[in-house]
């Protein structure tokens, strides 16, 4: 029987191999590992992730707060999205920072970044939240997996 410190010995394995990779292959700056790395392109992806009906369709969008999903965020609220990014780690009793780009009064790339969102934002707990039509995740840490999917409803 394969025990659980086996599966974190494997998962971590696995991870390191994928840091390696996207160094090697140019495709993340150097220094990704133990985080959710940036990565070449994300930009482009974040305007395919547009074309998706699911997302043309949603009002309010749930996205983590990593470097990679900045585009994503950035476009949310210039598409008149409220936006929720999760508090770095899910450190906080309140742990989602509610970005409405309605009441902004910085631009939309500083307040989705992680240090304009604390300065600007109020956070709310998942009671607090109105329902989330579009979740966007990518990477571990700090629950958030846990909690998008969670938070998430059908859209």
């Amino acid at each position: 029987m394969t025990s659980p410190d086996d599966i974190d010995r494997a998962k971590e394995a696995v991870r390191r191999q994928v840091w390696d990779l996207l160094e090697r292959e140019g495709a993340a700056p150097r220094g990704v590992h133990g985080h959710i790395p940036d990565f070449v392109g994300k930009e482009a992806a974040a305007i395919r992730l547009t074309d998706l009906k699911e997302w043309q369709q949603a009002r309010v969008v749930k996205c983590n707060p990593d470097q990679a999903q900045l585009p994503v965020r950035v476009r949310a609220l210039q598409e008149g999205k409220l936006l929720y990014m999760a508090v770095p780690r899910l450190t906080t009793p309140k742990p989602f920072y509610l970005l409405d780009p309605a009441v902004l009064t910085i631009p939309f790339e500083v307040a989705a970044t992680s240090t304009g969102a604390s300065e600007i934002a109020p956070t709310v707990g998942p009671d607090e939240m109105y329902p989330i039509d579009f979740v966007r995740h990518s990477g571990r840490g700090g629950g958030l997996h846990t909690t998008s999917s969670a938070t998430a409803r059908d859209p």
